[in-house]
């Protein structure tokens, strides 16, 4: 598989020739390090671990105890044969990994269409010292694509970022050119000649590259932590694991120190007493995990921005991580306030920009810019990242009565019908009267949501950028850059037609590619749009006219 770029790239710019940076690269494959043999193994082990024991019973209770035995050195010879049949090179054009024994894949990135850099330590690369290194480009959404680099030492993956994302040659020695270096050299080896040596000058002369800081973790936003209800997936996950090794050994923990006092206690109380309790344990846990998981995923976190035009993040605590991302590939950003985390007064910011994996989570992605945080510090970053804090904090157009009573509408009619089914329950089928009784909360709640909904509801033309806001559960504020809006689509329902309202859509190669201002008065929808793309709808605006 490989990928070329050509004409223009994902963020709407047009992809210039590479800069071949005056380096050492060598043309000839190359392993990972032979660290990898022992990281691989130790790295597999535990996601197989169900099933080396699922083989070991089967094999116990068969008389075959070998089994197991079998199965673990299949596990820890398969994970060694990733490093034998995993080679790279580096090119003055491109990056390659060659990987697979059975199936034989190359992997070619240009080295013009690299849009990020992320490099990832885990606990046991940490240990071995070496990290992974992950070079994004503009269909990094996509799981299954982009060229993995696992077996890097921490020097050789903060070289390769340097190369490829600041696409500057390297002089034989002295310090690191700036990118006013990088622009003479790129500019005399275009125009040939001695200009060259003119050039290579001016880059040994240049100054070097400097990193100011935009924000840094503070231990207070640690009291953030509980409220992203991030726990609820760690617990997922070691409840799932749990559950499967039960299921394999025929074990009821039940039975056993204290889950047997705690069941027979659950068995002894009422049971509005024992829910409330297990709900109240449930909170615990999840705090705690939560807690655990926001120190785990972002202690040490800073996001700096580099005087060659990219913003480096770094985080985590036993899997430390290192995203760079271009400035001229930033879109815009988003400040984002789930429900709990906004009733605490915090917020994330997050980067709307090409060549981010965003379909696998903010956090996973390399997107966020802000962990968790108080709103006016997720407000200021924005505003640093942006160069201008307005598209932050300047108030928005509200769509009026209509889009409200569109929410209140949807809101309240969800509820009833929430009601009316035990309602009939218990009617026709003698379902118990606590249970209509109970799902009569759903109208209060949904008045709450349908008025937390219009209220968030927005829009704003400011400093050349899109601003919009919408949600309730997730509150969401993006500002969008207008230059990197390829294109509009203006959507109307049946109800939003005879509301006089529609959904306008900006369409763009960053982020999650769609941007949406919903229920907003239609000739309102075309003058926003017509204002931030000027010309762009006046052929469909003097035919509708």
């Amino acid at each position: 598989m490989t990928w070329h770029g050509a004409g223009e790239d994902a963020g709407g710019t047009l992809a210039g020739p590479p800069v071949r940076p005056a380096i050492d690269v060598d043309p000839s494959w190359r392993r990972l390090s032979r660290r990898m043999l022992l990281v691989h193994p130790l790295l597999e082990l535990p996601r197989a671990l169900p099933a080396i024991l699922g083989v070991f019973v089967a094999g116990s209770t068969s008389g075959h105890d070998w089994w197991g035995l079998v199965s673990l050195g299949a596990v820890v010879v398969g994970a060694m044969l990733r490093w034998f049949t995993t080679t790279y090179r580096i090119t003055p054009d491109y990056v390659q990994v060659r990987r697979g024994l059975l199936r034989r894949r190359e992997l070619s990135v240009p080295r013009d269409r690299v849009r990020t850099v992320d490099v990832t330590a885990h606990a046991v690369h940490r240990v071995v010292g070496l990290t992974r290194v992950t070079v994004g480009t503009g269909r990094s959404d996509r799981t299954d694509e982009g060229v993995h680099l696992d077996g890097l030492t921490a020097t050789e993956a903060a070289r390769l970022r340097e190369e490829l994302l600041h696409r500057r040659p390297r002089p034989a020695s002295g310090p690191v050119p700036g990118a006013a270096g990088a622009e003479a050299v790129a500019a005399a080896e275009a125009g040939g000649g001695t200009e060259v040596g003119a050039a290579a000058e001016a880059v040994a002369q240049a100054p070097p590259d400097t990193e100011v800081a935009l924000a840094t973790l503070r231990p207070g936003w640690i009291r953030y932590g509980p409220f992203t209800l991030s726990g609820f997936v760690a617990i997922g996950v070691v409840a799932a694991f749990v559950s499967r090794a039960i299921n394999e050994t025929h074990v009821d923990p039940t039975r056993y120190g204290p889950l047997r006092t705690l069941a027979g206690h659950l068995s002894r109380v009422p049971l509005g007493l024992a829910v409330t309790e297990v709900l109240g344990a449930c909170l615990l846990v999840v705090a705690a995990a939560s807690t655990a998981g926001y120190v785990l995923a972002f202690w040490g976190f800073r996001l700096t921005r580099h005087s060659a035009g990219t913003l480096h993040i770094t985080r985590g605590l036993v899997t430390a991580r290192a995203t760079t991302i271009e400035e001229r590939r930033l879109r815009g950003v988003e400040v984002s306030e789930p429900l709990l985390l906004r009733a605490a007064g915090g917020a994330r910011c997050i980067a709307i920009a090409t060549g981010l994996r965003v379909g696998r989570g903010a956090e996973r992605g390399g997107t966020l810019l802000l962990p968790p945080a108080p709103r006016a510090e997720a407000e200021r970053v924005a505003g640093e990242v942006l160069h201008a804090a307005e598209p932050v904090t300047a108030p928005l157009t509200g769509h009026g009565p209509r889009a409200g009573r569109r929410r209140y509408t949807r809101a309240l009619g969800a509820a009833a019908l929430a009601v009316a089914v035990p309602v009939a329950g218990s009617w026709w089928a003698a379902w118990p009267a606590w249970t209509w009784q109970v799902a009569l909360l759903a109208l209060p709640v949904a008045g709450l949501v349908a008025y937390d909904r219009t209220g968030s509801l927005g829009h704003a033309l400011v400093g050349g950028r899109l601003v919009t806001r919408q949600g309730s559960l997730v509150r969401r504020r993006c500002a969008l850059d207008c230059d990197g809006i390829i294109g509009w689509n203006v959507r109307q329902s049946f109800f939003q037609r005879r509301a006089g309202l529609a959904t306008l859509t900006a369409t763009t190669a960053a982020g999650h590619q769609r941007y949406e201002v919903p229920d907003v008065d239609v000739h309102e929808a075309l003058r926003l749009a017509d204002r931030a793309t000027p010309g762009l709808l006046t052929p469909f605006l003097t035919t509708s006219a």
